[in-house]
């Protein structure tokens, strides 16, 4: 991989042979495990300017029409996390010259807080092709990391590394993007304005992001039409709904069962559940454009016209093999494929399988191979371990995605972002509907392994010793299990969810493994922290197996201004509908600790959370206990439903109820300028 410094340039052909479709990780990451940024892409014209605001692509607006760009969300690697983005050079309008890729922090977070900025470009394969690293941020709350450029007919890199103090709204406004600066809080003035309906009052606060003064008509003339504004972009997230209530069911009584598209009710063992499984899922994305172009951007698939097929037979020795699925995107003329093996109900993939395909894939020239179960995988430790011909000029790129990823991405489009119309909408919510049917089969990860009740034993016996492999294959399994968590969590609330990893970049994976079972071995205990955009803090979640409780945790920052006095009595009327066994403990500066109870008991007296001694306060650690199921994980009172059961209760009853943090970005008017 090429190493490139601030300010030089490189021709993407003399770094790899397919280039077409490429994918930039943006990463970095922060000591305290709480910080994080958003990554935006801009198209410019040869006057270094966008074309329209359309060409502006961020949290709101994530993917070009055209699959040119498509933002592809976050991914927890062993140290921090990285933001991904898919770009289709072969789909880049020809007016384009330039595509800008920044990143933007929000509130009064600084790059200069973060550690380790990096991009990195790999090509369709997935080969890293080049890196360039940010050493010198500061107070910029916004940053271009580099930008892709043509000359003639090839495209270049320039390691670009500039800052700016105005944000994300100062960085769009510099390239020509109208920027809405209006507050995310309509004035109360807007609800004044005369609508003939209620939907179409929802249809205008929906298009119309700027608030439209109400009309004082005469009572003899007829009121002036109000020019309708523009559309432009906004640097505040914009709100997003959950769906409506289910309307009234008109069966009978609860015996009946609504007709499916996919229905799983039938399923009676594991080749039927993968055939269904497969052939459901494929055609879904066949049918649903944003949803098939999710799954299948981040391994290098061109934005074009996709079709699947199952139970293909193809060639191989002296019998012919059978994937599950084929994947193929034709743009251009040019074909893209992906041989799909599928496992369900927890089986595990077979790597002589899986070294078939990826030979046949080889052979045939296809270019990739994609693996699909309820294991979730992890960084540095592939799910199965296939042998790659180096002779062979053809590159075959081997990926995985679980269960959990699919229903995530499904999620996050039906519940948040939104499809193009209501018969994928509807195919979409069928998917769903199938993946967490308890039939299907498709639920994700459901077992903590082999080593689990062994090693569980020699915890509760004080047995299990330092070295212990077993205690690797658990530690495995947890990185697994929290991950999964983290994708269920992030596509219900259609927020970012992900595992914090506190590492030193470069950390080999498996040897931060190693060290976290020796710790385990020691104390008994596995800890796990998660970081939920728009929360006050980190979530800590322990599971102490020598006392079989689960604590999740939660430190919320003492106010900079006020009376303690005052912040008690806040955060407990924030915490009006919080068990009342939450524990509320006072941290204070220092080695000390202060003064701790249950919320039953501070409900009456908030004061009594203060230090007597005056000592100053530096946070409040929320935390609520609950028992650990007994079992392998697949019932349940098993561990893994324990734990799910465990995060939803604390979020749903403590999170969620905290003040959030403040709004994305600061507004042109209230920016500095341009660094």
């Amino acid at each position: 991989m090429l190493e490139m410094v601030k300010g030089a340039n490189v021709g993407l052909a003399s770094l790899s042979e397919d280039i077409g479709s490429v994918v930039l990780s943006l990463a970095w990451c922060s000591t305290t495990g709480d910080g994080d940024a958003d990554v935006s892409v801009l198209l410019l014209d040869a006057n270094g300017k966008v074309r329209s605001d359309e060409d502006f692509y961020f949290y709101n607006n994530p993917a070009a029409a055209d699959g040119s760009v498509q933002l592809l969300g976050k991914t927890p690697t062993a140290d921090g996390s990285e933001d991904r983005i898919s770009l289709d050079l072969t789909a880049t309008p020809a007016g384009v010259d330039r595509v800008v890729v920044a990143a933007s922090r929000y509130g009064a977070a600084r790059f200069g807080d973060l550690d380790d900025l990096r991009i990195t470009i790999a090509d369709r394969s997935g080969e890293a092709l080049l890196g360039f690293s940010i050493t010198d941020a500061g107070v910029e709350s916004a940053f271009i990391f580099g930008e892709l450029y043509r000359r003639g007919d090839e495209w270049k890199f320039r390691a670009v590394g500039q800052g700016y103090e105005t944000g994300l709204a100062g960085l769009a406004t510099d390239f020509g993007i109208d920027v809405d600066d209006a507050s995310e809080e309509e004035p109360e003035e807007s609800a004044a304005v005369a609508e003939p309906s209620a939907a179409a009052a929802d249809s205008q606060a929906a298009e119309s992001p700027v608030p439209v003064p109400a009309q004082a008509a005469a009572p003899d003339a007829a009121p002036e039409a109000v020019p309708a504004k523009p559309r432009r972009p906004r640097t505040a997230k914009k709100k997003v709904t959950l769906p409506q209530t289910p309307k009234k069911s008109l069966a009978e009584n609860d015996a009946w069962r609504q007709a499916r598209l996919f229905p799983a009710s039938s399923l009676k063992n594991d080749r039927e559940r993968e055939m269904r499984a497969t052939s459901v899922l494929l055609s879904v994305m066949a049918q649903v454009p944003e949803f098939g172009r999710r799954l299948t951007a981040a391994f290098g698939a061109p934005a074009g016209h996709m079709q699947t097929f199952t139970e293909v037979a193809l060639p191989h020795g002296d019998t012919p093999k059978r994937p599950d699925g084929v994947i193929r995107v034709e743009r251009a003329g040019k074909l893209w494929t992906a041989l799909v093996e599928t496992k369900t109900n927890g089986n595990a993939l077979k790597p002589e399988q899986v070294q078939d395909y990826m030979d046949i894939a080889a052979r045939r020239g296809y270019e990739a191979v994609i693996t699909l179960s309820n294991d979730v995988a992890l960084e540095g430790k592939p799910l199965v371990d296939v042998k790659i011909d180096g002779r062979r000029k053809h590159k075959v790129t081997l990926w995985h995605l679980s269960w959990a990823e699919v229903t995530h991405q499904a999620q996050m489009l039906i519940r948040h972002e939104g499809v193009g119309n209501a018969a994928h909408a509807w195919l979409l919510h069928e998917l769903l509907h199938y993946l967490q049917h308890e039939n299907s089969g498709c639920h994700g990860f459901q077992n903590m392994g082999p080593a689990w009740v062994p090693v569980r034993k020699g915890v509760e016996e004080e047995t299990l010793g330092q070295d212990d492999p077993r205690a690797v294959q658990v530690v495995e399994s947890w990185e697994q299990l929290v991950r999964q968590v983290c994708l269920r969590l992030g596509g219900e609330l259609g927020q970012k969810v992900l595992p914090v990893q506190r590492a030193k970049r470069g950390t080999d994976p498996q040897s931060r493994r190693v060290e976290l079972a020796d710790q385990f071995c020691e104390s008994g205990r596995l800890n796990a922290e998660i970081r939920i955009d728009g929360t006050p803090g980190i979530i800590a979640l322990i599971a102490d197996l020598r006392t079989s409780k689960l604590r999740t945790s939660i430190e919320v920052p003492a106010p900079e201004q006020g009376y303690p006095l005052a912040w008690a009595k806040r955060l407990v009327r924030q915490l009006a509908e919080a068990p009342a066994d939450l524990h509320v403990e006072t941290l204070v500066q220092g080695e000390g600790r202060g003064p701790r109870g249950t919320l039953e008991r501070l409900r009456p007296e908030p004061g009594d959370i203060l230090p007597k001694d005056g000592s100053p306060i530096v946070a409040f650690r929320l935390s609520l206990l609950k028992g650990v199921g007994n079992t392998r994980g697949n019932a349940e009172s098993g561990f893994i439903r324990s734990v799910d059961d465990a995060v939803d209760r604390f979020y749903a009853n403590v999170v969620a109820h905290l003040e959030s943090r403040p709004a994305r970005v600061p507004r042109p008017a209230e920016a500095p300028t341009a660094g």
